[in-house]
């Protein structure tokens, strides 16, 4: 099965700090499946390093105040085209971002403070049916886990 997974969490340094996530887990747990990396931030036209952004009262700002939600949503819809033309089945994206966090975001305040959301990728596919996880649900091997 094919797929797409956040890059950062593959160790892809693409994150606006310019780092990565990478989460073991993610790899070990998928193993026999080709996994597709994607960023749609970077696939938006958003440099790497950037500053941090967040959703704010619809849209999604950076931390200066300035307006990135076109970027956000021209990256977002070319992660699900490239999921789709690549035959993926299901994807893996990394929690809490504003571009592909499900179920909880930060809120806009840059504090760390978490809402109930989804980041704009991951809303996308969930309006498609698409099954989305995030690496918080994907159990590490117990081996790997003591």
């Amino acid at each position: 099965m094919k797929v797409l997974v956040s890059a950062c969490l593959l160790g892809v340094a693409c994150r606006h700090d310019g780092q990565s996530k990478f989460c073991p887990a993610v790899t070990a747990q998928l193993t026999d499946h080709q996994l597709i990396p994607v960023c749609p931030e970077q696939l938006g036209g958003l440099p790497t390093p950037r500053p941090a952004c967040e959703w704010q009262e619809g849209r999604i700002t950076d931390r200066h105040g300035e307006d990135r939600t076109a970027a956000f949503a021209r990256g977002a819809q070319e992660a699900l085209r490239l999921y789709h033309l690549l035959g993926c089945e299901a994807a893996i994206l990394k929690a809490r971002s504003p571009s592909c966090g499900k179920g909880m975001i930060y809120d806009g305040s840059f504090s760390g403070t978490l809402v109930p959301g989804n980041g704009m990728l991951a809303r996308m596919m969930l309006d498609e049916g698409i099954p989305v996880y995030t690496e918080d649900e994907v159990e590490m091997p117990q081996e790997q886990a003591e």
